[in-house]
């Protein structure tokens, strides 16, 4: 067992979790965080025009205001997805609203979009320099009604599309009231059209809930298709509580272990029906180097993880890709696109 698992986890678990993260993004940004990356020449891809040296990112909900993007390589990551990021500063949902469940490797959430707004962290963005792939997460804002979410996404890519590498439209958040209603196929394909208009060359995903219908997941597909999107990614957090060894009285959206086989499930789906024609990030219980071999064997080129990395600490990251190599040697795997899609 390692420092971060028998000192530094044990001591920050006795905290409340978001003093624990203020805590750790003020370390990150500071340079005080760091790991032996790993590299690989079996890593590296270049997808939608970025070059990524390796699939394995950190999650959207971390780096909210994007206050590290220079830092997140020193950790071995091969991308970051800054955000969630609304048009207007909010500042979320009350506290608590961050809650840990070690005993099933989870975490619940119900932050609500707090950020510091489109202008600010477009600004932060700018004068960031970044190795690695950026992505932009974006939200609707609270105060913003259902019937003009088209009108504040725009406004926030207006200001964000001309930085980062791709850019991620959130409907599938549990925790902004009515957000998930939004991808239906009217109101996605609404807000998607309003975006290509504004930078039609734009990389653009889609975030999807894990409590989708597959027949609703196919809906979601045929929209992104019909607008042109880049890719899906799979998935955001789930409201089930099924997987859980105890049910705790809190509301929010579940991460970790208990979401990986829905959200797996969820990525075969898209992966047979997508037949290639999307990027697939696969976003769910990646703990270990299993989990994200078995991401990009049900067919995701990217993967990401937050959860993961809170239980994991700063070696996680390379601890994951040292072991996808050693088990893509053993099995005679000679690179990522061989392995992609060939467990379905």
């Amino acid at each position: 067992m390692g420092f971060y698992a028998s000192v530094v986890r044990p001591l920050a678990f006795r905290l409340d979790p978001e003093q624990v993260h203020e805590l750790a993004m003020r370390c990150i940004r500071r340079g005080w965080v760091r790991a032996q990356p790993y590299s690989n020449p079996k890593l590296g891809q270049t997808l939608f025009g970025a070059e990524f040296p390796n699939p394995l990112g950190l999650a959207a909900g971390f780096d909210k205001n994007a206050v590290a993007l220079d830092r997140w390589h020193e950790l071995g990551f091969g991308f970051v997805e800054a955000g969630t990021v609304t048009y207007l500063p909010q500042s979320g949902n009350p506290r608590p609203r961050l809650f840990r469940l070690p005993e099933d490797q989870a975490i619940i959430n119900r932050m609500g979009f707090n950020n510091d707004g489109a202008q600010v962290v477009a600004d932060r963005i700018a004068l960031a320099r970044p190795p690695i792939p950026v992505g932009i997460n974006l939200g609707k804002s609270r105060v913003a009604e259902l019937e003009m979410a088209v009108d504040d996404y725009a406004a926030s890519f207006a200001l964000l599309h001309g930085l980062g590498d791709y850019a991620v439209v959130n409907v599938s958040s549990p925790n902004t009231p009515g957000l998930r209603s939004l991808q239906e196929r009217g109101p996605l394909t609404n807000i998607l059209q309003a975006l290509k208009a504004i930078a039609a060359a734009k990389p653009l995903f889609v975030k999807v809930s894990p409590d989708l219908e597959f027949d609703a997941l196919d809906e979601v597909i045929d929209v992104c298709l019909t607008t042109g999107c880049t890719g899906i990614i799979a998935t955001n957090t789930t409201l089930s509580r099924e997987s859980l060894s105890s049910v705790p009285d809190e509301d929010g959206g579940l991460s970790g272990v208990p979401l990986a086989e829905r959200s797996d499930a969820v990525l075969a789906h898209l992966a047979r029906a997508c037949d290639d024609r999307m990027i697939l990030m696969g976003v769910g219980g990646i703990f270990t180097a299993d989990d994200l071999y078995r991401k990009i064997s049900l067919g995701a080129h990217l993967a990401q993880v937050y959860t993961g990395w809170v239980y994991g600490g700063p070696s996680m990251v390379p601890t994951v890709l040292r072991g996808l190599v050693e088990r893509m040697d053993r099995e005679g795997v000679p690179d990522l696109a061989t392995l992609r899609g060939s467990a379905i």
